[in-house]
């Protein structure tokens, strides 16, 4: 396995040029176009890890859209592939036309422009349009945007939103291969505040967090028996809803400028991936 590495490592110093090494991960997964050969697997984390034998989501489906093709973000695991393909036809059960599909990870995954998660195949962006139509051209998928639903001062939303996004979110949720989902406060307790009591246990997979005011992210679980990929920490108990106020009222507030600034994050090197992922970026 240490041969294999040190193989794998000078070849990416030959492959990519002498300062390689010196080189983000960034820098060294995002001008790959193909997928590396060999079978599917998430490598490592959502948030450190690559993806090896990516399956490429087709442009057009019956029930979906690619947006920003000019990306290549379309990569993924089959199952990811899979989940898309099941969720453009549950978005037709509520009156969608079908859904438009943002970003889900690079041809072989790792650190991505916009993106703290999205490198081993396991994430995808949903844009919140329900779509008009689907035979949008390649130039109008550039040029389209995803739609805002939450208000100007952040803590509730707009006519955007509907009761069917707060539907096509729980038929997401309730996947069984969907892990958690990531979409706007407001949403999240709005959805809180419209579940009946005895239907309630997808709620906890629902989970507020920062810029995801025009899309829900959803980040399935580890494929069965793939011991290459990492899991998320588990969700806490509950449904998350008493938590999501906290969004809406104190994260809102202005922060203390006495309190001493953060340091940025260092960007992510190679070194910080998975060893396996040294092999996946010098494949040919």
């Amino acid at each position: 396995m240490i041969r294999r590495l040190g193989v794998a490592v000078l070849c990416l110093a030959a492959c990519a040029g002498a300062p390689a090494l010196a080189q983000t991960a960034k820098q060294l997964f995002a001008p790959i176009t193909r997928p590396s050969t060999g079978p599917a697997a998430a490598i490592g984390g959502n948030s450190k890890g690559c993806l090896a034998g990516g399956d490429q989501l087709p442009e057009n489906g019956p029930g979906w859209q690619a947006m920003r093709l000019s990306r290549n973000h379309h990569w993924g695991t089959p199952d990811l592939v899979a989940f898309v393909e099941r969720l453009s036809v549950d978005a037709t059960r509520i009156g969608w036309k079908g859904i438009y599909v943002g970003d889900m990870s690079q041809p072989r995954g790792g650190p991505v422009a916009g993106h703290a998660s999205h490198q081993t195949g396991l994430d995808v962006d949903i844009w919140l349009n329900p779509p008009a139509r689907l035979d949008l051209s390649r130039r109008e998928r550039e040029r389209v945007s995803a739609m805002n639903v939450r208000t100007r001062d952040q803590r509730g939303l707009n006519a955007n939103w509907t009761p069917s996004h707060e539907a096509l979110l729980r038929l997401a949720a309730s996947d069984p291969a969907v892990d958690r989902i990531f979409i706007t406060p407001p949403a999240k307790l709005a959805m809180c505040a419209h579940a009946p009591a005895g239907d309630r246990a997808w709620l906890r997979k629902i989970r507020p967090w920062w810029g995801h005011n025009d899309h829900f992210h959803v980040r399935l679980r580890c494929p069965k028996a793939e011991r290459t990929c990492i899991p998320t920490v588990a969700l806490p108990p509950g449904d998350g809803c008493a938590e999501a106020v906290w969004w809406v009222t104190d994260a809102l507030k202005p922060p203390d400028p006495n309190a001493p600034k953060p340091k940025p994050a260092p960007p992510t090197r190679m070194a910080d991936l998975p060893p396996r992922c040294a092999e996946v970026l010098s494949s040919r």
